[in-house]
Order: structure tokens, then C-alpha cells, then sequence
């Protein structure tokens, strides 16, 4: 019902954007071809009514004489509210049939949606066991899982109605860009496919872990594509969370927290460590406060389900809204037409066949 009611809001937001001088109509002929086809029907059916209705048969109704004193009911002429909502929708029904357009355009519009970075921990303690059934496929390491984990949170995005722009970090000691912002999933994906290769993470060199170097890249990737200033931001880290690094190259850990509180970018860790809680981990203690300074939650994942859990979680706690420039060629404009003579239907038949009042007799 969620996903329903933000696909109808993204249509008549689309809808309301669209300017009448703007559109231009491909199948005109068909349009007027099936309401002229439709008229007559209704024509020739009301004809053959008419001319059965001459005839006394069991189709009449014999009433009783009425009293002269009785006056007509001045809400009596409500019972035609579902006519006229039928026959209101009968106008953007045509519209929609004849399938408007507009040429090319450039528009400011709201998706439902974020500004996601996917930082993942790629140095040597993720080599420890993980075990798990669904989620590390490649291997028992938790490299492999958090790597999987991040594939899942994608896949989540993709099958819902967002149009995020998703981004890919890999760090060790440092932090490297894989993926730039993009609205293009299946690259993302692909590119995290490519790193979770055996092979691939074999020639990752950089085998340290400095979890403050992946969050400082995250700000800059937010900065040079000058989204600090917009809302939707986030950062999730997978990670085993072993560092405790509090420093990048003499700035204290407190300084680049504050900087992603400012720039309004919560920061999401699940940390993956095999059947350790909370506090099994040393630096535990160390990361929860900190990332939930920036606004985010700290996950301690120690199997499976919990990793599930916290990936769903932070699926649901990221609707967001994101304000795009689009520009388009020949796009269709229907759907709100269409929506529009829809709904009037679907009233006029809850009212036509819920209600008495519109069925009765005046």
C-alpha cells in the first residue's frame, strides 16, 4: 500500500506539472474512432430500451397511488452524483486514449528517494570466518558477507519505488572511489560483483583498516558533487569495526563527525563480526556513540538474520526525497489522465453500489 500510494502521488505530481499548450496528441484518430464506436453502442441501446419498453411485461413496477400531499425530496437529486463523476471521468479518459506527449523538456522533479554511499571495509581482518547461508556465497570470510550484505541493501532499492543516487567505496587503510554517484543500479552492482571476486580482493593492497579514511572520502564524494547542501543524504559502512583510529592525517575523529552533522549525512555501520554482540568487540564502545552523533544507528551483527534485519531496517528508515533536473523527448503524459478518470470511476462505483442513497427512488 506504501509503494501504491507514493506511485499515485508521483503521478498526479507529474501530472500537475504538465502544461496543456505542451502537449501533443499520437493517437488522435483512435481516440475519436473508439468513442465513436462507444456513442453508438450506447445509441442502439438505448434505442432497443426504448422500444421494449412499450410492452407491459415483467420488467414493470405497479405502484400504489401516491398521496398528493407528498413533496419530492430536495436531496432527491443526489442519487445522480455517480452518473455525473462517470461522466466526468469520461473527458481524461479520451485524453488519456489519445496518448499525449510532450517534445523535449526540462523540469524540476521529486523522487522518492536518497543520496546513498556504500562504503565497505576491504582490509585484512574481514578475512575472519563468517558463517553464513545466504549471504557469502563467494566464501566463509566476512568480507564476503559484508559484501553481500551491501548487494542486498541494492537489490531492496531496486525493487521498490525509489530513485536514489548510490555510490561505491572501498577502504583499507585508504579510501578509494569505485562508483561515483549514479541513478544506474545495474552498474553499481556490477561493480559491486567486481570487488567481492576472490581474485579482485586478492590485489586490493591496502590492507590496514582506517574507518575514519572511508567516512572523510564519503564527505568529499557528498562535497564535490555539491549535495552537502541538499537533504537525502546517507552513508552506510560495512565493516568488522576492529580500528581504532580516531584521527586522519591530524584531524580528530570529532572534527569529520561534526562536518557530516553539518553537511546533514547520518552515517548507518553494520558491523559484521561471527557471534559477537555488542562489547565482544573492543571498539564497539568507540563507534556506537560516534556514529549515532551523525544521526545514524550503529548495527552489531553477529550472524546472518542480524545483518537481514539491519539491512531492512535501514531500508525503511530511508524513504527520503530527493529534487532532480530531468530532461526528456517525446514522453508519454498519460498516466495521470488516465489515474484521474480512474479514480472518478471507482467512486462512482462505491457510491453506486455501497450506498443506498444512490440507488433509490426520489
Amino acid at each position: 500500500m506504501g509503494e501504491l500510494v507514493i506511485t499515485v502521488r508521483e503521478t498526479l505530481d507529474e501530472w500537475m506539472r504538465v502544461r496543456w499548450t505542451d502537449l501533443s496528441f499520437a493517437e488522435t484518430r483512435t481516440a475519436l474512432l473508439v468513442f465513436s464506436v462507444l456513442l453508438a453502442a450506447a445509441a442502439i441501446a438505448l434505442v432497443v430500451r426504448g422500444m421494449r419498453a412499450r410492452r407491459a411485461g415483467r420488467t414493470h413496477v405497479a405502484l400504489p397511488a401516491l398521496v398528493p400531499s407528498l413533496r419530492r425530496s430536495t436531496w432527491s437529486a443526489i442519487r445522480h452524483v455517480p452518473l455525473l463523476l462517470f461522466l466526468s471521468g469520461l473527458p481524461f479518459f479520451a485524453i488519456g486514449l489519445a496518448d499525449p506527449r510532450t517534445g523535449f523538456s526540462q523540469e524540476e522533479v521529486s523522487y522518492p528517494g536518497r543520496r546513498i554511499a556504500l562504503l565497505v571495509d576491504a582490509s585484512t581482518s574481514m578475512i575472519m570466518e563468517f558463517q553464513s547461508q545466504r549471504l557469502n556465497k563467494q566464501g566463509a570470510s566476512t568480507f564476503f558477507t559484508a559484501v553481500a550484505a551491501a548487494e542486498q541493501f541494492m537489490k531492496r532499492r531496486m525493487d521498490g519505488p525509489y530513485h536514489d543516487l548510490i555510490a561505491l567505496i572501498q577502504f583499507g587503510n585508504q579510501a578509494y572511489v569505485v562508483t561515483p554517484f549514479t541513478t544506474d543500479y545495474e552498474n553499481v552492482l556490477l561493480s559491486v560483483r567486481l570487488i567481492s571476486d576472490p581474485k579482485e580482493w586478492g590485489r586490493f593492497s591496502d590492507w590496514g583498516t582506517t574507518i575514519v579514511e572511508g567516512i572523510d572520502q564519503g564527505v568529499n564524494l557528498f562535497k564535490a558533487f555539491d549535495f552537502t547542501n541538499a537533504s537525502g543524504n546517507l552513508m552506510i559502512v560495512f565493516t568488522d569495526g576492529r580500528d581504532s583510529e580516531l584521527n586522519r592525517q591530524g584531524r580528530p575523529l570529532e572534527e569529520l563527525i561534526s562536518e557530516s552533522r553539518r553537511y546533514r549525512i547520518p552515517v548507518y555501520m553494520i558491523r559484521t563480526a561471527y557471534r559477537m554482540p555488542f562489547g565482544r568487540v573492543q571498539q564497539d564502545t568507540i563507534w556506537k556513540p560516534v556514529i549515532e552523533r551523525t544521526g545514524g544507528r550503529f548495527y552489531a551483527a553477529p550472524d546472518e538474520q542480524s545483518i537481514v534485519d539491519a539491512v531492512r531496517e535501514i531500508d525503511r528508515l530511508s524513504p527520503g526525497r530527493i529534487d532532480v533536473r530531468q530532461y526528456s523527448v517525446q514522453r508519454p503524459r498519460y498516466a495521470g489522465f488516465v489515474l484521474i478518470a480512474v479514480g472518478l470511476w471507482l467512486l462512482a462505483a462505491v457510491l453506486k453500489l455501497g450506498f443506498a442513497t444512490f440507488s433509490t427512488f426520489p
